[in-house]
């Protein structure tokens, strides 16, 4: 094209704009402590709302949640062997989605016998090659449990290893372990009512470099659902915040010590608003401090 007919096809009809594809912004990540390996801080629970048996209907609709969770760029799936159905349901939406490689697979041993056999029987209802994260279930038998993930740990056969707890109990224990074993991630209750684990356990955990995952960030729904009866705070739109779930969530997730949340849901607008939650602007210190004031009064 020389430059007399360059000149007449800028000067002609402007062309159509293209349409604007809207962009899924990437979830902010922390790093694990003991690898460096990056996580997106909101993460997908599936206590209760993937124990759906058998039903084709409720194990589409948590196919479809998974599905949302990955394309949003989420990538941890927390579950355990007393959650009911929710392992093979997990499973079974796995395979429909093609097994997505961003997938953080993170189970549990709950058992006082056999845990070597009761994980085997947990990949086997994931189909997955191996676990990314095993923790003792509510520290149940973790005298017998922990030792035996450490030596999986050691094998190849699992890349991290942790204890759970939820609700506030057993800390005094809890810590103990902390302090004593190399753990690569705890899992506890944190969300801006239920606050124990400050005084204690999320200092801890950043002195040895453990992972936290959040559980229980809503109190299974009981605290949105109590919070949604008051409207949402002006202060809430300088973090970008919608909702009372997403107000919550950015509080946990901004906490130093907290590496993920993980909030359960059986709905794809949950899933996406859930995950819409681990970007933009986080709540400093200051504001942390005045969201569990303004929630505390409500």
């Amino acid at each position: 094209m020389n430059r007399r007919h360059l000149l007449q096809w800028l000067g002609g009809p402007a062309l159509p704009a293209l349409p604007v594809l809207a962009q899924t912004p990437a979830p902010l990540t922390k790093a694990i402590p003991s690898s460096g390996e990056q996580l997106p801080v909101v993460g997908l629970g599936t206590w209760i709302t993937f124990n759906v048996g058998k039903d084709p209907q409720g194990r589409q609709q948590a196919t479809e949640v998974m599905r949302a969770f990955f394309a949003a760029g989420g990538r941890l799936i927390d579950s355990s062997p007393m959650y009911g159905s929710a392992q093979p349901v997990v499973g079974d939406g796995l395979q429909k989605l093609g097994m997505p490689k961003a997938l953080f697979a993170a189970d549990k041993v709950w058992t006082s016998s056999d845990g070597a056999a009761q994980v085997e029987q947990s990949r086997q209802l994931w189909r997955v090659p191996r676990f990314d994260l095993l923790q003792v279930h509510n520290l149940l038998a973790w005298e017998q449990q922990l030792p035996m993930l450490q030596a999986m740990k050691q094998a190849g056969r699992v890349r991290y290893v942790g204890i759970t707890t939820s609700e506030g109990r057993r800390h005094r224990d809890f810590e103990q372990v902390m302090r004593t074993h190399p753990l690569d991630f705890v899992q506890l209750t944190y969300n801006p009512v239920d606050r124990e684990a400050e005084q204690r356990l999320l200092p801890l955990a950043r002195e040895r470099g453990i992972a936290v995952l959040a559980n229980r960030p809503f109190r299974q729904g009981e605290l949105v659902d109590r919070l949604a009866r008051h409207p949402l705070p002006a202060f809430a739109a300088e973090i970008g915040c919608r909702s009372w779930a997403q107000l919550v969530l950015k509080h946990i997730v901004s906490h130093p010590a907290i590496t993920c949340a993980i909030p359960a849901t059986s709905r794809v607008d949950h899933v996406r608003e859930n995950l819409a939650a681990a970007s933009g602007p986080m709540p400093d210190a200051a504001l942390r401090r005045r969201i569990e004031s303004h929630i505390g009064q409500l």
